[in-house]
């Protein structure tokens, strides 16, 4: 028999870090709308206004804290106001991520360490805030977003697909420290959505419709597509659930 209440995740507590982004839009209204608690973690000057324009009425709180997730102290100061707000924590989401393209042999090595720092670092060190937290609760859930890069190189994006296959292994590596201390921790690898970051991408025709042949769903993902498999993983339906990298790519890995 199916419990009723497998996908139920009402009242829950959480921290969605770079949720202003596209894909972290998407992800934050999913969660506000399935009945979570939730603070977003973003740099965006913008953020309190973008929080007033996606909360709804008579709904759980959704609040807006302003932190760099590059800035170590920033991100550690945002942590610890998330926690104080919500008054704990049940999952982290890890949303942020920054792109930059140049051929490999011309990377400029302060971008570099942005990226890293943006996209693996930071991650890393919100893994570990929240870890402790939930190890000390003996339950607790966290989504890091991957990529397709973490199963590949891409083309001229060396920092980004070093961060992303980064993220991937980094999940296994605290799932297999944490999950029998109650933690779960997966992953979501996008495929090619339509959003900011690959405006330029979908720019160039050719390497559109190369891309797009790859696909056997036959279209890019739009942001929405993701909401689906972060409320899975975010769910008692994923209890058993740990350490995976979940393609949400159309297929693109299989074809």
């Amino acid at each position: 028999m199916v419990n009723k209440n497998y996908f139920d995740i009402s009242g829950k507590k959480a921290i969605v870090a770079g949720g202003a982004g596209d894909l972290g839009t998407v992800i934050v209204q999913a969660l506000h709308d399935a009945g979570m608690q939730i603070v977003v973690l973003d740099r965006s000057k913008d953020l309190q206004e973008w929080v007033e324009r996606i909360k709804k009425p008579d709904y759980p709180a959704l609040i807006g804290i302003q932190a760099d997730l590059k800035d170590r102290e920033s991100l550690r100061l945002g942590f610890g106001r998330a926690v104080e707000v919500l008054a704990g924590i049940d999952l982290l989401v890890n949303c942020q991520g920054i792109q930059r393209r140049y051929p490999p042999e011309d990377f400029p090595l302060a971008d570099w360490d942005e990226i890293l720092e943006t996209n693996l670092t930071s991650v890393f060190e919100l893994c570990q805030l929240a870890g402790r937290e939930m190890i000390r609760n003996g339950s607790g859930k966290i989504i890091n977003i991957a990529s397709m890069q973490s199963f590949n190189g891409g083309t001229n994006i060396p920092a980004y697909a070093a961060s992303k296959s980064g993220v991937a292994i980094l999940t296994k590596s605290l799932s297999n420290a944490w999950a029998s201390k109650g933690v779960n921790v997966n992953a979501i690898a996008p495929g090619y959505f339509d959003t900011k970051m690959t405006a330029a991408l979908k720019q160039n025709t050719v390497r559109y419709e190369q891309i797009l042949s790859r696909i056997p769903i036959g279209r890019w993902a739009v942001p929405g597509d993701i909401c689906g498999s972060v409320l899975f993983l975010a769910s008692p339906a994923a209890d058993y659930v740990s350490g995976v990298v979940l393609p949400v790519d159309g297929g693109m890995l299989g074809a």
